[in-house]
């Protein structure tokens, strides 16, 4: 039977990545996560799962390896408004803390900050793994590691249960947080060869054997519902709203466009009929008859300032033959 507890709702991604009892399934996550980085033997944690005040707090795992770097994880099932800043300025924080701690010359550790997201903040290019540090890509130049902000986006996985086995540690761990829930301990076994996965899974079980930690399992997972439920509605909101602002727009620069048109219409038929009324006069003048006064002009239409001219024409041809 399926274990049925998700590592995506952050209160059991907590319990797994943030007990004490169980550094080394951590020490194994950010080893995989942060490869070809200094490799952690020890970690201690600066908080825990009983520190939430309350149901929308943000549960998120803050440690020190034995590098010293801090270390600071967080798994979230939607991607909110300017998570890009505010995951650089937990990463600023973390290394400003330090200010004061310890020798001078020693100076801030290096700061971490690993986000899971279940979905993407970037869709191209469809990376698994973005690592953001204060770097010169074009000369391949590093100017420090004191700042890194790493993203795992699991919707671009690749891994799948045929290739998890060879997979590396890294894809391992991604395809264990997205498909646990619906695992077994023999899958486990089957598809992930190292036993630190069957350890996690334990963390995980123990969550649906004990009442209290379902209860807040639960609690936690119907927040995390709900705020998605909530940003779907502000997305589709917004996305009507824009609708409409569209429509009002498009209706408004059709206003302006054919007022625009008219008034280049009316200056052309403007012309046209000053053309006609200066025609008239000449050839009423020609012909030696009175010129209209402008009131006269003005009580004719363009279709009878034509037939006016027609006939004044008519009449001067007669006359020169």
């Amino acid at each position: 039977m399926a274990i049925g507890i998700s590592p995506l709702v952050d209160y059991a991604f907590k319990l797994m990545l943030g007990s004490p009892e169980h550094s080394g399934i951590t020490m194994h996550f950010l080893n995989a996560v942060l490869e070809g980085q200094p490799r952690i033997t020890q970690v201690a944690f600066r908080n825990s799962v009983q520190s939430m005040k309350s149901e929308d707090d943000q549960v998120a795992v803050l440690a020190i390896d034995d590098n010293g770097r801090r270390l600071n994880l967080e798994i979230l099932t939607s991607v909110p408004a300017g998570l890009p800043k505010r995951l650089a300025y937990c990463a600023a924080a973390s290394y400003a803390d330090q200010m004061g701690e310890g020798p001078s010359d020693q100076g801030p550790r290096p700061s971490i900050t690993i986000c899971v997201l279940s979905g993407a903040l970037y869709s191209t290019p469809p990376l698994l793994h973005l690592d953001f540090r204060m770097s010169n890509f074009a000369a391949k130049l590093t100017e420090t590691d004191d700042f890194q902000i790493r993203i795992l986006q699991l919707q671009h996985l690749q891994v799948t249960a045929e290739t998890v086995w060879n997979a590396t540690p890294r894809e391992q761990w991604a395809y264990f947080l997205s498909n646990v829930e619906r695992m077994t301990i023999e899958d486990v076994q089957r598809l992930l060869p190292d036993r630190v996965f069957r350890e996690a899974f334990g963390v995980l079980d123990m969550i649906s054997q004990t009442a209290e930690q379902m209860l807040a399992y639960n609690a936690r997972l119907k927040y995390q519902r709900d705020e998605e439920a909530r940003l779907l509605q502000a997305r589709l909101d917004g996305l009507d709203e824009g609708r409409q602002q569209g429509r009002q727009q498009g209706l408004d620069e059709g206003r302006q466009k054919g007022l625009e048109e008219g008034v280049e219409i009316g200056k052309a038929r403007g012309v046209e009929i000053g053309q006609l009324r200066g025609r008239v006069a000449l050839l009423q003048e020609l012909l030696g008859r009175p010129v209209w006064a402008a009131n006269e002009f003005a009580a004719c239409d363009e279709a009878q300032l034509k037939m006016m001219a027609e006939q004044l024409e008519q009449e001067l041809r007669i006359r020169e033959s």
